[in-house]
């Protein structure tokens, strides 16, 4: 194992403020609808309006100021983190995105100052390519461990209230493996659960046959956890600290958006709801979610 849980300890404490502490609270109404005691932990009040700002601030932490930070971002929320990170740490940065990314999130992540490049074809291969040139460090949101620990200091916060399930969102894999990563070492018969989305489940797939499968992903609806091809080191990573997986269709998903509209008064994008659809799967009466991005498309 790779990840650390003394270095998600000092994540849970070095991390940038303004992306720590957020709320988790057990709201009566979702819970009710839901049938089971839910513990939501809100990652969408920050100015990023994902959980993504957590693993980039401290993966970006040890970095000389003379470089420039490199990276894709399929979804655009790790692109607008590193964007982010790196103009608050003196840094630049350039990201390689699709070229259909949402308007919202491009906006978003040139706001940051960062370089956007919108790319017909592999965004990722042309980020790794740009990103071995002198001057330029390159992180993969799947593979980088500080980005994984980071996300783990959620796994901290969430570990001062009860419940017996944890169920989150998987695209890459780095959110649920900090999270479950410090679960199993300080509240290890938490029972850690992955929500995909069914129209991409190579990350789900590939932990169930134990190696990486490539799976065409249908479409983008949750662009955030839309990946076709896990990193390799994902999977060990996943088969080691996460108990279970499951699929989540487009439909469930909206479903999942317009329950949080109506009881939490918080509007996601469908990746950002994944772990409150995954719950209707999930026979808990004591579960917690995470609710991780709210860069949604109003088309």
């Amino acid at each position: 194992m790779d990840l650390d849980p003394d270095r998600i300890a000092r994540a849970a404490k070095e991390i940038d403020p303004v992306f720590l502490h957020t709320p988790q609270y057990v709201d009566d109404q979702l819970s009710a609808r839901l049938s089971k005691r839910v513990l939501t932990k809100v990652e969408t009040l920050n100015p990023l309006r994902s959980f993504k700002g957590r693993g980039a601030d401290f993966a970006l932490a040890g970095l000389p100021a003379d470089v420039t930070v490199v990276c894709s971002s399929t979804g655009g929320n790790f692109g607008q983190a590193i964007g982010y990170a790196a103009r608050k740490r003196g840094l630049r940065a350039e990201v390689f995105v699709p070229s259909d990314t949402a308007p919202v999130k491009l906006a978003r992540m040139a706001a940051t100052g960062a370089v956007v490049h919108r790319v017909d074809g592999d965004a990722k291969a042309a980020a790794v390519a740009h990103g071995s040139a002198p001057g330029r460090v390159y992180l993969s949101d799947g593979i980088d461990p500080a980005i994984a620990e980071g996300a783990g200091s959620i796994g901290v916060e969430l570990a001062t209230e009860s419940f017996d399930t944890v169920v989150v969102p998987v695209g890459d894999g780095a959110l649920i493996s900090g999270i479950a990563c410090w679960l199993k070492e300080v509240r290890p018969s938490v029972r850690v659960v992955g929500v995909a989305a069914a129209a991409a489940p190579a990350l789900a797939e590939s932990w169930r046959r134990g190696e990486v499968v490539a799976v065409p992903q249908e479409n983008a609806f949750a662009a955030g956890i839309a990946i076709s091809r896990p990193e390799p080191v994902a999977v060990p990573r996943l088969r080691a600290l996460v108990d279970d997986m499951v699929l989540v269709t487009d439909d469930e998903l909206r479903a999942a958006m317009a329950l949080a509209a109506e009881t939490l008064g918080l509007l996601l994008e469908p990746a950002g709801a994944a772990g409150l659809a995954g719950l209707a799967h999930i026979g808990t009466d004591a579960a917690a979610t995470v609710l991780t991005g709210a860069n949604a498309d109003f088309r």
